[in-house]
């Protein structure tokens, strides 16, 4: 059984990993959703971390895997705080544009 990697190639991977950060990054470049914003951020977090695990199995080192898990565990810490910073803001100002939230001083 050959290895899925040989199967459809690193090339592939990287495509894949170059398209979903560009999503991303325009995603949170256009959009002015503090929501869509945090997903744009969560989706190119995963570019980089399915690039992560494409070059970890092609070199065959573990560590590259090991540093995937760190980083989705700290993300996950980082999505739940920003929501909660989110909902506080909806509950005080009522609106979460960032344009609006510019304005806000303090």
């Amino acid at each position: 059984m050959e290895n899925i990697l040989q199967q459809i190639g690193i090339e592939n991977y990287i495509y894949l990993s170059t398209l979903l950060f560009c999503v991303g990054a325009f995603g949170v470049l256009y959009r002015r959703n503090a929501i869509v914003m945090f997903m744009s951020v969560e989706i190119m977090l995963n570019a980089v971390n399915l690039l992560l695990v494409a070059f970890s199995t092609y070199h065959q080192d573990a560590a590259g895997q090991v540093f995937v898990f760190f980083s989705m565990a700290v993300a996950a810490a980082e999505v739940a705080v920003g929501l909660a910073i989110l909902v506080a803001v909806y509950r005080n100002v009522t609106n979460i544009d960032i344009d609006s939230l510019k304005k806000l001083k303090g």
